[in-house]
């Protein structure tokens, strides 16, 4: 059993998909591990790192390999490179690209989308998404700060008192509550919303402020899944009046909100955006979906007036080597569950939960049923 860790071809990744100690894990497991040279540069992981640990590094390390582990959806060219029927684990962004999906399944490899994962409890460790929203969340923060051009704690000095500033998180899921604590930790004045009911508790736990109207619809508006589902035009249209007042007195404003499948929502007008007072900042995590900021541009810090827009794209990429350490460990723990450790050899069982909710295709067709006839 081959496993193979292949470097990123998109030159705006710089996350890798194994580290030293996954490689020593797996290599526990029965399998011989391959790198591709240069994979780890990018997250401070240098060839002789991998192997140290245990590792073959060669350019071709993919070829032949039974499993391949990437961070994002392999390219068509990749894909040329692989075996039929290996399989290809990554964070594949399914959604709106078939034709995608359709490469893959041509190709003959077993594809696995990560960011698919059940959200279970048994699966709590194999989920990328959060484990890559969480640094997200806490990245947005620093970047803000670094363009804020204004301290962020209060500070009493001789010459005077700096007030805190003031930090509005929109979305208070794995990232915003990241974005809370860490704003907290800084020293601002901090308040959040969200349409989950659910979440209010959490924000109050670490110290900031909830804001939303708290309707009949609000009390109702999280699927079992623990998504937000999406709201009328007549509750948008109370929380928007509601949020543009707030947001006037803002300094600083986070934007997490997604549903997974869906355009991000615009949380945040031109006219919001115009209300805020001279070097406020604005960063939007939703940028690469449409953006939840209207200005955002992607990849880019925007001025609109004397506001700052900050929509960098793939943020948890932006601390690569915590993202990649992080990211490879759900991988590890997501492949253990697919071999048998008696006999040291793949036994994907079809039936399990996880398997089903995250396999794309197999056997040349696109197998998920949320995207079969599609592709």
């Amino acid at each position: 059993m081959k496993i193979a860790i292949a470097a990123e071809t998109d030159p705006g990744e710089a996350r890798v998909a194994g580290t030293p100690d996954t490689v020593k894990r797996m290599i526990a497991l029965g399998a011989e591990v391959a790198v591709e040279a240069g994979a780890g540069l990018q997250s401070g992981i240098l060839d002789a790192d991998y192997r140290a640990a245990g590792a073959s590094v060669s350019a071709g390390a993919v070829k032949d390999a039974d499993i391949v582990l990437k961070v994002r959806r392999p390219s068509a060219k990749e894909l040329k490179a692989y075996k039929k029927g290996a399989l290809v684990i990554a964070i594949m962004d399914p959604y709106g690209n078939e034709a995608a999906l359709k490469q893959m399944a041509d190709a003959g490899i077993v594809a696995f989308a990560m960011e698919l994962m059940p959200r279970i409890t048994r699966a709590q460790s194999m989920d990328v998404l959060s484990s890559q929203a969480n640094l997200a969340g806490y990245r947005a923060v620093i970047d803000a700060a670094e363009e804020y051009g204004r301290a962020l704690p209060m500070m009493m000095t001789a010459a005077g008192t700096v007030p805190a500033a003031k930090v509005f998180i929109m979305g208070v899921g794995v990232a915003g509550l990241q974005a809370i604590a860490t704003a907290r930790r800084l020293g601002a004045v901090v308040t959040a919303t969200d349409v989950r009911p659910a979440t209010k508790e959490q924000v109050e736990s670490l110290g900031a402020k909830f804001l939303a109207v708290e309707d009949e619809e609000f009390k109702n508006a999280q699927t079992a899944a623990g998504y937000a589902k999406p709201m009328s035009p007549e509750y948008q249209a109370k929380q928007a009046a509601l949020t543009a007042e707030h947001i006037k007195k803002q300094d600083i404003v986070i934007t997490t909100a997604l549903i997974p499948g869906r355009p991000a929502p615009r949380l945040v007008t031109k006219e919001m955006v115009a209300s805020m007072r001279s070097g406020s900042v604005i960063v939007d995590l939703a940028v690469e979906r449409g953006g939840n900021v209207e200005g955002a541009r992607p990849g880019e810090v925007a001025k609109v007036g004397d506001v700052k827009i900050v929509g960098y794209l793939n943020v948890a990429g932006r601390i690569a080597a915590s993202a990649s350490a992080l990211y490879a460990k759900n991988l590890l723990t997501f492949i253990e569950t697919l071999i048998d450790k008696k006999e040291k050899k793949l036994a994907i069982n079809w039936d399990d939960e996880i398997v089903k909710g995250t396999a794309l295709t197999r056997d040349g067709a696109v197998i998920h049923p949320s995207f079969q006839g599609k592709a």
